[in-house]
């Protein structure tokens, strides 16, 4: 039953393990399209509802990924399988920082391309540069909420990194205490086999002692009975 519990254990470690894989792929492909995003507003929104959705269900893998290693007998599967949803953290915060990038260089791209745009039109109306004008502001005020709200996220998991963190180390501190008590078992252990083996001589030779004394005392006594029975033998 053991066995078929650990394989069962096993599979959903591998499931999650690929379905990471996968959101990972997604997100760093959703990122280049940023990257490469000419606009308009609406496009740069729609990936950015993409990444953040992705973001969500690989954060909910990772802790899919905790839970097993929480639920994990052997202390040395449990440490293998926090690493691995640790190390999953860690690269979701990389990607995190890559979201972040892409999504500024997108404002310094069209800010730069409006900027052009108000030199070409110099010509015109001061109302339409005003119009232009709003249009940037507009589209950097929504870029900048997006950007706080990958900052709110970042932030989430660098927190849970920490969290994962100490849980690896109250786990380690744990892991070292249990072999010092097993070293100090061993070490009674080995006194106590040594003590028995002692005593197991010690009466060993009690016993070889006993037996010479009697022998002794028989052969006194057939000597004292002998001299008197038979003293001119």
């Amino acid at each position: 039953m053991k066995t078929k519990m650990a394989t069962s254990a096993d599979v959903h470690v591998r499931i999650c393990a690929q379905e990471m894989i996968k959101y990972d792929l997604e997100i760093k492909a959703a990122i280049q399209d940023i990257r490469e995003c000419s606009g308009p507003q609406s496009a740069l929104m729609q990936l950015n509802y993409h990444v953040k959705d992705k973001f969500n269900q690989l954060r909910r893998r990772i802790q899919d990924l905790e839970q097993m290693a929480r639920e994990q007998d052997k202390e040395s599967d449990r440490m293998s399988i926090q690493a691995e949803a640790e190390s999953q953290r860690r690269q979701m915060l990389s990607n995190q920082t890559a979201w972040r990038k892409a999504n500024v260089a997108y404002v310094m791209s069209m800010d730069k391309m409006e900027k052009d745009e108000l030199l070409r039109e110099g010509g015109q109306s001061v109302r339409a540069r005003k119009v232009t004008k709003e249009s940037l502001v507009e589209n950097s005020s929504n870029i900048t909420e997006s950007l706080m709200s990958i900052s709110r996220m970042m932030a989430e998991q660098v927190k849970q990194s920490e969290d994962s963190i100490s849980t690896l180390a109250t786990s380690s501190r744990t892991v070292q205490e249990t072999n010092e008590e097993f070293k100090n078992m061993t070490g009674t252990i080995h006194l106590g086999r040594k003590l028995i083996l002692k005593y197991n001589r010690r009466e060993l030779t009690d016993k070889l002692l006993i037996f010479l004394a009697l022998a002794l005392f028989l052969a006194t006594v057939l000597y004292i009975l002998k001299k008197r029975l038979f003293p001119f033998i």
